[in-house]
């Protein structure tokens, strides 16, 4: 029979002949049969789940998200050309820009919001395609499946879809089309701060066998205990998800009528620009809400001196709340002028919405805001 999403993140990676343990083991040999130089029975499991979840043939996790970035640019050659969305995740957009700088590889940054901007700037030699949808921090959200179309018109190339903003409980991005679904497993998948991982899933086989052979050539494997944290993180993935939807909701809501908020990102606010858009490729929405303060840095940074209940970190999609100046921390190490085009300005605070009682969280906010 066909099972649910929570069904499958309770279940999947566990496997029928051990089904009387009701907690998988963790493995922790380093040194057994030949397989084990490169596989786990814990990653084995993890992957597993991660591809039951993400609609997915394969799965292959790594060490962090950025591990998994390198990864799958690897699969990009000598000459070959890429083309990301220029809001991605900075980290990918400067591990690429390295490659660019060497003459590794053709890469251009452009705004895909508009599909059609993708046709024009397609060439016989581009290899992949790399969006991420919503984006970080401004939620800009990119029609994957119209995306998706122009690159399979172009045979070579294959696109690729940070969801790591969504997990797979609310967005699918091989359903609509995507070739690589990459995660940030650090974040939503494992959601409890204390593991560093990233995972990539596909349903082409060519994809994944490249990517395996990319990450036995640089080392790129996971710790067995992280894989059984994150396998573990997954069973409550759902009721997490669900609590984040829709707490972050109420935030973005909140933070809109706020006499000291300029302005608030959230595709799940009807006032998004793209909120219908973005309501036909998901099935909800996260805890991530990012908003302008009125002022610029200074009240950014009192802001962020104030709050109580929000921590100020970098990271996102864990149970606690956290707060980020983004100009700041997070896209610190962007220049400015690009910074600036990305509308990533200096009065622009990223909250990941947690598990706390969302009555504090916005009462926290309120104080953060108004001073008191």
């Amino acid at each position: 029979m066909e099972l649910h999403f929570e069904t499958q993140a309770v279940h999947s990676g566990q496997y029928p002949i051990e089904r009387v343990k009701l907690k998988p083991s963790i493995i922790l040999d380093s040194i057994q049969d030949e397989s084990f130089v490169i596989e786990n029975d814990s990653k084995q499991r993890l992957e597993k789940c991660i591809a039951t979840l993400e609609h997915a043939k394969y799965c292959l996790c790594f060490p962090s998200g950025l591990a998994a970035v390198t990864s799958i640019s690897m699969l990009v050659e000598d000459g070959e050309h890429a083309i990301l969305f220029d809001s991605v995740y900075h980290g990918t957009r400067t591990y690429l820009s390295i490659r660019k700088e060497l003459g590794h590889a053709e890469v251009t940054f452009a705004d895909l919001r508009d599909a059609s901007v993708l046709e024009n700037l397609m060439k016989p030699n581009t290899k992949m395609v790399w969006i991420e949808t919503p984006c970080n921090p401004t939620m800009k959200v990119v029609d994957i499946a119209k995306i998706a179309e122009i690159v399979k018109r172009h045979g070579k190339a294959f696109l690729v879809v940070d969801n790591t903003f969504m997990s797979p409980y609310f967005q699918n991005p091989l359903l609509l089309g995507a070739d690589i679904a990459m995660h940030s497993l650090t974040k939503y998948m494992n959601g409890h701060s204390d593991v560093l991982m990233g995972a990539a899933a596909t349903n082409r086989e060519d994809l994944f066998m490249k990517l395996k052979e990319a990450s036995k050539s640089i080392g790129s494997f996971p710790s067995p205990l992280d894989c059984f944290l994150c396998l573990r993180g997954l069973k409550t993935l759902h009721i997490r998800m669900e609590k984040h939807r829709e707490s972050g909701l109420k935030v973005a809501q909140f933070l809109e009528k706020h006499p000291n908020v300029e302005k608030v990102y959230y595709p799940g606010l009807k006032t998004h620009p793209q909120h219908e858009m973005a309501k036909k490729q998901c099935r909800g929405f996260s805890g991530m809400v990012s908003f302008c303060i009125k002022g610029g840095i200074k009240e950014a940074a009192e802001f962020a001196k104030r709050i109580k209940v929000f921590t100020l970190a970098v990271s996102l999609g864990t149970v606690e709340s956290l707060a980020d100046i983004t100009s700041a921390m997070t896209a610190g190490c962007i220049d400015q002028e690009i910074r600036e085009m990305l509308e990533i300005t200096e009065n622009l605070i990223r909250l990941s919405v947690g598990l706390e009682d969302v009555e504090d969280l916005i009462a926290d906010l309120d104080q953060a805001l108004r001073g008191k």
